[in-house]
């Protein structure tokens, strides 16, 4: 047994039995007795043999175990205590860490490795810039070649390499407005998570390439069939993004062509996923047609393609019915009003500036000349930026307006439950919330509805349910309570979505098999400051509404506000921090799309078929490593 082995042995047992002695009662620091078994299970492995293998593969060992026994732990009491995580998992994090950069050093010495980096770099460069606002996004068709070229022609470690680092800078080009949150919060904190979050994402690119790398291996009656499949593959890897705690789907590759409103009306068919497969279709055909020298089809299949999607959405769009904003003579249409204050993000939080905020927000609508005509005045995601109950001047105020002029108010504010709990101190659920007034909120008590999918690290901390020692922890993010309820209010049979949380697609068709018939988005985009972050946004909105034939009447507080009717044709789009109150009649949702009814089976299809596919990759590999260790013992 090594030096090294011996050590590393030593300090684990020794951190395990003082954590066992000191029991900690903190709350996320907890002990649990059984886990000192998988130190005393490693132990035979470690003297079996000698040598570097030896500890590796009693360190890989260790952590299964371990991770078993946790698990164990948060089935039968509820939690994990984060120290015994720490244990488990820093020393394996630390060995993959020590990997990891001598598998960079290796290939940074290597020209071929290199050239392999610039062409995956040109592929997702290029496809960074072709998400709206950005321009260039009939170019998704086949932007991915030179990629699936490196992922054809490249040695696996290569092309894992080229992934990876290209996905970086992919990632980074689609993410860097993240870094403006910097000056509302802790600047270090929110830096490093950008940076994890830019390696997260990275991941999925090489997740991607490592299975369409074995798909090429894999024969099924001499045909490589998996290959083929492998769009739907990458549709059901975007559809996991969808999904837990750290959900984030922001940047599928299906939001590329959103700056052509033809081009995506099959959007009401095949919906976003739909457009990833055949994006990735597109590229793989491209490629194929590249590598055997059929330089005709190079230019074909896209033309094929986009032509395709254009005569549908030419078709679609020529309808009397799809005339922008077309308004059904037997439909009342409501007349919706917003409010975009353009609030500095470092002021708006503030105490100092709390009445200057919301005089700005008031003063905006008291200049509105025609307000007694509006039957839902809209303001933004936290207009008043704190909680509404401990503002009663502020209450009086919206029943005021909501009053004398007759029409319904939603605005957005903070809010909490206190929860009485026998012995122990109560609970406070603070919630990110939208409240309705109506015109006779004397008599009439106001509608609280409160925002579901909360955005991961700046709303609520992920799995801090499981390791509530996080709780402890300041970010600088939120530590909201998500919501349950999709509400439908009346009239108009409309429903308000808070933030991101209106690009779930599966929140949506909820809402419309509830009777829903219009969206009201409120949203604070001023996080982002002057990005490309909020065209982006609005780009997701703009999808879910033609995917489901759905209005949408959005709100930012400091752009882009916009209405959105049912085939996604825009309506009086501001720009980014402009101070300004928007107006129209909305028509309702008349449209019943295809997707709508489908989506919900696609999605869940994807996922299934995802999981499947990888296993089918995985299993043979296993068996493949095992027999390899077999035949090598046999030869010794």
């Amino acid at each position: 047994m090594s030096l090294f082995s011996k050590v590393f042995l030593l300090t684990q047992i020794g951190l395990q039995a003082l954590v066992a002695f000191l029991n900690p009662n903190t709350e996320g620091l907890y002990t649990y007795a059984p886990q000192i078994l998988p130190f005393i299970g490693v132990i035979p492995f470690l003297f079996f043999k000698k040598g570097r293998s030896s500890f590796i593969r009693g360190l890989y060992i260790f952590s299964i175990v371990s991770f078993a026994f946790l698990a164990l732990d948060y089935t039968i009491n509820g939690h994990i205590g984060i120290i015994q995580l720490a244990i488990t998992f820093v020393p394996l994090f630390l060995l993959w860490l020590v990997y990891f950069v001598k598998w960079n050093y290796r290939h940074l010495k290597s020209k071929d490795s290199l050239g392999a980096l610039g062409l995956a770099s040109v592929s997702w460069v290029l496809y960074a810039l072709a998400f709206p606002p950005l321009p260039l996004g009939v170019g998704a068709l086949i932007f991915l070649v030179p990629w699936f070229i490196v992922l054809q022609k490249k040695k696996p470690s290569v092309a894992l390499f080229a992934t990876f680092w290209s996905g970086v800078i992919y990632n980074a080009i689609n993410y860097y407005w993240i870094y403006n949150v910097m000056k509302v919060g802790p600047a270090g904190f929110i830096l490093l998570g950008l940076f994890l979050l830019i390696a997260y994402f990275s991941a999925y690119n090489v997740l991607a390439a490592f299975v369409f790398i074995q798909a090429q291996k894999v024969k099924i009656k001499g045909h490589s069939i998996l290959v083929w499949l492998f769009p739907f593959f990458y549709a059901g890897l975007e559809m996991t993004r969808t999904k837990g705690d750290f959900s984030f789907p922001w940047s599928h590759l299906g939001y590329a062509l959103g700056n052509h409103l033809s081009l995506i009306q099959a959007l009401s068919w095949i919906g976003i996923f739909g457009y990833t497969a055949l994006i990735i279709t597109s590229n793989i055909l491209v490629t194929k047609a590249f590598t055997e020298k059929k330089y005709r089809y190079f230019i074909f299949t896209p033309v094929v393609i986009i032509l395709c999607l254009w005569i549908q959405g030419t078709i679609v769009l020529s309808a009397k019915t799809a005339q922008p904003f077309y308004e059904d003579p037997s439909e009342k249409s409501p007349m919706i009003a917003m409010v975009q204050p353009s609030i500095p993000q470092t002021k708006k939080w503030s105490k100092a500036y709390f009445d200057s905020v919301t005089t700005k927000t008031w003063s905006i609508v008291d200049e509105f000349p025609t307000l007694h005509e509006v039957d839902l005045l809209v303001l933004a995601e936290t207009a008043i930026p704190d909680i509404l109950k401990r503002h009663p001047d502020q209450i009086r105020h919206i029943r005021k307006v909501a009053s004398e002029n007759g029409l319904n108010l939603i605005v957005g504010a903070l809010d909490y439950d206190k929860i009485k709990r026998e012995g122990k101190a109560p609970l406070f659920k603070l919630y990110n919330s939208a409240f309705l007034f109506y015109p006779d909120s004397h008599n009439k008590k106001n509608e609280r509805y409160i925002k579901q999918h909360l955005v991961p690290f700046s709303e609520r901390i992920p799995f801090d349910d499981v390791f509530p020692i996080l709780n402890y922890v300041d970010f600088g993010e939120g530590d909201f309570t998500p919501g349950t309820e999709t509400p439908v209010y009346k009239p108009f049979d409309w429903t308000p979505y808070i933030c991101y949380e209106a690009i779930f697609g599966d929140q949506i068709r909820r809402a419309i098999r509830n009777g829903s018939r219009i969206m009201v988005n409120i949203t604070n985009d001023g996080w982002f400051g002057k990005s490309t972050a909020p065209g982006q946004h609005l780009n997701l909105i703009r999808y879910r509404a033609i995917e489901n034939g759905y209005p949408v009447a959005r709100n930012a507080n400091s752009g882009i506000s916009v209405f959105i009717d049912q085939y996604g044709h825009l309506d009086q789009k501001t720009g980014l921090f402009e101070e300004k109150i928007i107006a129209r009649k909305m028509p309702l949702r008349t449209r019943d799309t295809l997707y709508t009814h489908i989506g919900d089976v696609v999605e869940i299809g994807l996922l299934v078929f995802f999981a499947i596919y990888l296993l089918y990759i995985l299993i043979p590999l296993i068996l493949d490593k095992l027999r390899y260790r077999k035949n090598k013992k046999s030869e010794r």
